[in-house]
């Protein structure tokens, strides 16, 4: 058996890898940032929205050349992909994107969606600065 179909055989009894996973968490946060759908992202780049859902949920692995498309579709470096990553070897549940229902979950609703978008336009960095510590002082430590 080769190491590919044991990779596949592997992941299949252990479900999406980590980096899998965190990877479309990036990539589900970018694409609501923007105000993109699934679908409009999967023209863009030739896919079907399907594969898009896959690839969010670290189901469907990404390949370089196809995270080159998404990063340049959503005007990113590939390197943001990889943004808070934890250190050393990745453990399976043991990322930033997978650590409770936080970041998807909030990410996908509107008030966020307004916000972040709010935030985006204020080109003054002094202020963007203020906001965030204000925002910060208003929640529980």
């Amino acid at each position: 058996m080769g190491a590919q179909e044991s990779d596949s055989a592997q992941q299949e009894r252990e479900g999406p890898h980590a980096v899998d996973i965190h990877v479309g968490g990036r990539l589900r946060q970018r694409r609501v940032g923007v105000g993109m759908t699934q679908e409009r992202l999967a023209r863009i780049i030739g896919i079907t929205f399907q594969q898009v859902q896959k690839y969010e949920r670290g189901t469907n692995r990404i390949v370089a050349s196809r995270l080159y498309e998404l990063a340049r579709a959503l005007g990113v470096t590939v390197d943001y992909f990889f943004e808070d990553m934890p250190d050393g070897e990745a453990k399976r549940f043991d990322c930033p994107a997978t650590a409770g229902p936080e970041l998807p979950t909030l990410m996908a609703e509107r008030e966020t969606l307004v916000l972040v978008r709010a935030y985006h336009r204020i080109l003054n960095q002094d202020v963007r600065r203020r906001l965030i510590d204000l925002v910060k002082s208003l929640g529980p430590s």
